[in-house]
């Protein structure tokens, strides 16, 4: 399945009735949590333990505070994406208090940033540098529910941990080529543009990017403890 293409989940069409109630239900309630999304970044994710399984991740964002914020991942911008998976991104400060367990979770984002790759659509490149300059220097923590890019119509089987690319020769030509037509954009100008930006003060911790190998999660059945 291509980027651009979208999973047809079964069910019957949306009714004149339930858009009625919708648009009645969104004149009264509030939206807090989502009203705080304030920016559109595009990356690319690739399953922990396979590489060769990369996806384009659409990520709308808002901050918890300076040193945090949140992600909802749709596999496109478009009206019918589908929220494919989360990301946390955090400082290098707060990713140093993480138990050493918990680190091999979290990617980098200095070559993410660095190589163009992490964009936000339609911004002009001097004021999304602003932003990504602090981005370049984050962790994030990555799951994924949908994998639509094998095709699934509907969120099946278990979460699974995201990493981030960190080098050349990672990211398929095609999918790059893809998405700078569509978004307009060249990463190859874009990385020139941001060349001066540095990531983690204190380098890349040797934990993060799953400590170098790959990360699978699995089911596993256990008892259920009872009240």
């Amino acid at each position: 399945m291509s980027s651009t293409q979208q999973p047809i989940v079964p069910g019957e069409k949306i009714t004149t009735g339930t858009t009625l109630l919708e648009t009645t239900t969104a004149a009264i309630q509030g939206f807090g949590p989502t009203n705080k999304i304030h920016q559109h970044l595009c990356a690319f994710h690739f399953y922990s333990d396979d590489m060769t399984r990369q996806v384009e991740a659409h990520h709308f964002c808002g901050h918890q505070n300076e040193e945090m914020r949140q992600c909802l991942i749709y596999n496109s911008p478009e009206a019918d994406a589908k929220l494919i998976g989360i990301e946390y991104i955090i400082s290098e400060k707060l990713f140093l208090t993480l138990p050493d367990s918990e680190k091999p979770l979290w990617h980098t984002h200095e070559y993410e940033v660095k190589s163009g790759m992490l964009f936000m659509p339609g911004v002009p490149g001097p004021i999304q540098r602003q932003d990504l300059d602090k981005v370049c220097k984050t962790y994030g923590k990555t799951i994924h529910f949908w994998q639509v890019d094998r095709g699934d119509n509907l969120p099946l089987g278990i979460p699974q941990i995201m990493m981030s690319l960190t080098r050349d020769g990672q990211l398929y030509q095609k999918l790059a080529t893809d998405v700078e037509k569509r978004y307009g954009v060249s990463f190859a100008k874009e990385s020139e543009n941001r060349a001066h930006m540095t990531g983690p003060e204190h380098g890349i911790h040797p934990l993060a990017n799953a400590a170098g190998k790959g990360l699978k999660t699995t089911l596993r059945e256990t008892d259920c403890k009872t009240a």
